[in-house]
């Protein structure tokens, strides 16, 4: 028998305005889902696959069945895209851990498409157990990059696979054992792209409470920048198995040594346990436990119907003094420095958009920006077939960048990545900007 106990959190991030990550915590299954699309179709993305994933598993709760809902999700998000026009092109990534019997005992399956993670904290040590799919990995495979290269490289975040895109996606699915002490983490790209490894491992070591290291791993990610939609899982194993011999290891994975991780509870202790760290139910009789926190909703004050309505004092006609004329100067500076500071700020924001279906680079801010609408500064040249499907919803949603000039650079970027995917790869020809131009009050999807 198996018993499991975890804790998630998720968070929209410093940067974005939409929460487009979708996190499914069940006592058996537990998923992440980074969708990508725009305002509406990251959200409809990540949600259907999260919905599709938990019914397909419910009905074959082995790794056959986790592998089938996989690609019944996908399914049902890319003909939802293909039905309506408004969500065309949408996708998401997903990653999920699922609690399954065999006929050697229970074991972990773990499935994964895109470039959310999974990571295995076992004898104080974090490994990674999912592979990205994306550019910078496939070049990893090739021979051509270093990890350590790919890690910085530019096109690390062009993903190669998604659910969604395509009417079939083949998903990376195995099995591990669980052992007695090993903490699992899942999380979307939005807390490995801001937090290392190394500070991953030290919140892991030392919370024992898997809510409170969830929410721990998001807090530092937004402290780090909060870049992007922040999600994690952690998913701590009490009772499980105690013999590695048998420990199936991942495509990426070796067999490792036995060994007890500090705060491992106990069968007796889950048994005698009304509540668990973080305030909810746990069971122990034949299937694993989860620990979630309930939230306490406090009703609105009613007004009181007793109360006597008081007469109001008439006043009469009050004379403009010098302290009120002061405060309206100051608050007239107050309110152009505020609009002055505004304007810089959506000066200096550049962004890579889409005119049709050819990629141009806005000066703005996506969607505008209290009353200043984006306008297009340089036309690339480069159409939408140049750089592939999968970088389309971010174009449309634009994808922001600290300069122009890396703006300019980041189109380039994605021309070479979609040449270097072709083999053999063919001669390429770098993206290059055209005469700026003054076309105002171009509108822009909102932030992706």
């Amino acid at each position: 028998m198996t018993v499991l106990r975890s804790g998630s959190a998720s968070d929209v991030g410093r940067v974005r305005t939409v929460n487009e990550d979708r996190v499914l915590e069940s006592p058996t299954l537990f998923a992440v889902a980074d969708g990508m699309g725009g305002h509406a179709g990251g959200e409809v993305a990540a949600s259907i696959a999260i919905d599709s994933l938990q019914a397909g598993f419910s009905r074959s709760q082995t790794l056959d069945g986790l592998t089938e809902a996989v690609e019944e999700a996908n399914r049902a998000v890319w003909e939802r895209g293909v039905g309506d026009q408004a969500l065309r092109g949408m996708g998401t990534t997903v990653v999920a851990a699922a609690l399954v019997a065999t006929d050697e005992g229970d074991r972990l399956a773990l499935a994964n498409v895109g470039d959310s993670r999974a990571y295995r904290f076992h004898d104080g040590e974090l490994l990674q157990l999912s592979v990205d799919h994306s550019v910078a990995e496939e070049l990893v495979a090739r021979g051509e990059l270093s990890q350590a290269e790919a890690d910085i490289h530019p096109h690390r975040h062009i993903l190669t696979r998604a659910l969604g895109i395509t009417p079939e996606v083949e998903a990376d699915v195995w099995e591990i054992v669980p052992l007695a002490g090993d903490r699992y983490l899942l999380c979307s790209d939005g807390l490995s792209n801001e937090v290392t490894v190394d500070v991953i491992a030290g919140v892991l070591s030392s919370v024992p409470d898997p809510r409170a290291a969830a929410e721990t791993l998001v807090a530092l990610a937004n402290e780090a920048g909060g870049n992007d939609n922040i999600t994690t899982i952690v998913v701590d194993v009490l009772v499980g198995e105690t013999d590695p011999a048998t420990n199936g290891a991942p495509p990426t994975a070796t067999a490792e040594q036995p060994s007890d991780l500090t705060g491992a509870v106990a069968l007796a202790d889950i048994r005698d346990a009304s509540t668990t760290p973080t305030g909810g139910p746990a069971t122990a009789t034949g299937g694993p436990a989860t620990a979630v926190g309930a939230k306490a909703i406090e009703a609105p004050g009613e007004p009181s119907v007793d109360a006597a309505p008081r007469p109001r004092k008439v006043k009469g006609p009050r004379r403009v003094t010098f302290r009120v004329l002061l405060f309206l100067v100051v608050l007239g500076a107050l309110a152009y420095g505020a609009y002055y500071l505004i304007k810089v700020y959506v000066g200096d924001s550049y962004f890579v958009g889409l005119k049709g279906n050819q990629l141009v680079i806005y000066q703005g801010r996506p969607g505008g920006f209290l009353g200043l609408e984006p306008k297009i500064v340089s036309r690339t040249g480069v159409t939408t077939a140049q750089v592939g499907s999968l970088v389309v919803p971010a174009l449309r949603s634009g994808v922001q960048e600290p300069t122009r000039t890396a703006a300019t650079r980041y189109v380039s970027h994605l021309v070479e990545a979609q040449c270097s995917l072709q083999s053999p790869p063919p001669s390429c020809t770098a993206a290059t900007t055209t005469t700026t131009t003054t076309i105002p009050t171009t509108t822009v999807a909102g932030t992706a």
